[in-house]
């Protein structure tokens, strides 16, 4: 790895203690555009995602829902650039994803993530794994989203600490 200093906008390892609660600036209105892309380019043909007259005439919605993984890479990308960017090892996975109220074509997503823990590596001395929770609301402030993440993340490099007047 080079010695540069490393280019970020989220927050290292320090940085992310546990209660701490960040109301992303960022939000993302879903258009029909974005779930039918997402939907066909994922090799997903379900009706309920694509087919207006299905939609309308057999669910209980009268409308196509948005597809959910969509609303999951769109949560996910909406914390990245206060929590994780540019200061992540790797995504290690997801504990919960769940998915409490359907999300429409229109619908505009805010989002808020909580540090739930947080822990040094036991094998590398430079990271810690970070537990966040993300949860998505749509305009009207119903829950559509609530994601548990482990993400592999950076300690702060020394070059980057402050130094201390003493």
């Amino acid at each position: 790895m080079s010695d540069a200093p490393r280019p970020h906008g989220g927050l290292w390892f320090e940085e992310l203690t546990p209660g701490l609660v960040i109301h992303h600036r960022l939000r993302r209105t879903i258009t029909e555009a974005d779930n039918v892309m997402f939907t066909t380019m994922t090799m997903n043909p379900a009706a309920l995602h694509l087919d207006f007259e299905y939609a309308r005439t057999e669910t209980q919605f009268g409308k196509p829902l948005v597809n959910s993984m969509f609303t999951a890479a769109v949560v996910v990308g909406i914390s990245v650039h206060e929590t994780t960017h540019g200061t992540t090892v790797a995504n290690l996975g997801f504990e919960r994803m769940d998915f409490p109220a359907p999300v429409f074509h229109g619908d505009t997503l805010r989002v808020e993530s909580e540090v739930v823990s947080a822990r040094a590596s036991k094998s590398k001395p430079d990271q810690g794994i970070v537990l966040f929770e993300h949860r998505a609301y749509n305009q009207d402030d119903t829950l559509v989203a609530i994601m548990r993440r482990n993400a592999l993340m950076w300690c702060q490099p020394a070059e980057s600490v402050p130094a201390v007047d003493g």
